[in-house]
């Protein structure tokens, strides 16, 4: 990890604690493999995407891959956000108190900013 990368680690991290995020296990841990799998699945498809246009490729198959690697990050969002409510609301949930409010506020921003897109 480059100076750079690391730094940008650190303040990604520091933001979350602040924003009262936990270090973990997150509600994705458990299938964080296939996660990952589906995550290059995905990056060989915008790869994809820069090779089609390198090669002049006609304008409505290009559409058609754009369209295709959009869903797959939806449904990776999707699943995503259903692991967050599983793992993270139902646990601030079961704890009770002031928590509960602050994740069903963060997963309502999430699902918000999912369906702008």
């Amino acid at each position: 990890m480059t100076t750079i990368d690391a730094t940008t680690a650190e303040t990604r991290e520091a933001e979350a604690a602040e924003a009262g995020a936990p270090d973990g296990p997150h509600g994705y841990s458990k299938d964080k493999d296939s996660h990952l799998k589906r995550l290059r699945r995905i990056e060989g498809q915008i790869r994809g995407l820069q090779r089609m246009v390198d090669e002049d490729v006609y304008c409505i198959d290009i559409l058609t891959q754009v369209s295709a690697s959009t869903k797959a990050l939806q449904s990776f969002a999707l699943q995503l956000l259903e692991e967050h409510l599983r793992h993270c609301v139902a646990h601030a949930a079961q704890e009770g108190g002031p928590e509960i409010d602050a994740k069903v506020q963060e997963a309502t921003a999430a699902i918000a900013r999912l369906l702008r897109t």
